[in-house]
């Protein structure tokens, strides 16, 4: 079965928001691999509805060469209102309930990018298997942040490597609620 991975860059105050603005300084080729890595491992790119209107007006417009592999992949955007997705290979789905679906389809896994309203309803919904988190040193001070207010969610540390730029690279998976004591 394939599994639901969500990739995010982050600062140390936990802000995710316009990581183009403060992440590129630490950028160097582990990181590249470690992004690399996270893409190869997927074949279907999941979104939100924010991140795909984002996403949807700069690639097919972009003559970076990456483009070419954002515009290719299939999408998958989980919107209550997006109707008639325009960019290429893209479709809808509705509720989470139809990505259990798509979990069961062959193929290698769904992969996140961005997306941080999508990432915290599945990961509370315990539909996300593994969040990987580049932790940058750096406190942003402003911005959206990975989470908000909300019920306990307990993870587990799966790995975790420090790159020499001090951005730490961790990936957590669900993990059982702690024993009440």
């Amino acid at each position: 079965m394939r599994k639901i991975v969500a990739g995010l860059f982050v600062s140390l105050d936990g802000v995710v928001q316009d990581p183009h603005t403060w992440h590129f300084p630490y950028f160097d080729d582990a990181m590249g691999a470690a992004v690399g890595a996270l893409m190869e491992g997927s074949d279907v790119m999941l979104l939100g509805r924010t991140t795909y209107d984002g996403f949807a007006e700069y690639w097919p417009k972009s003559e970076d060469e990456f483009a070419a592999v954002m515009n290719g992949k299939r999408k998958v955007v989980v919107s209550s209102t997006l109707q008639d997705p325009t960019w290429e290979n893209t479709e809808v789905v509705r509720d989470l309930d139809e990505l259990a679906a798509l979990k069961a389809e062959p193929g290698k896994n769904l992969g996140i990018t961005g997306s941080v309203v999508l990432v915290r309803s599945l990961l509370r919904a315990g539909l996300l298997d593994e969040l990987h988190l580049l932790i940058h040193p750096i406190v942003v001070g402003h911005g959206q942040r990975l989470f908000d207010d909300g019920e306990t969610v307990p993870l587990t540390l799966v790995s975790s490597e420090t790159f020499k730029t001090g951005v730490l690279n961790v990936v957590y998976a669900p993990a059982p609620a702690p024993a009440e004591a």
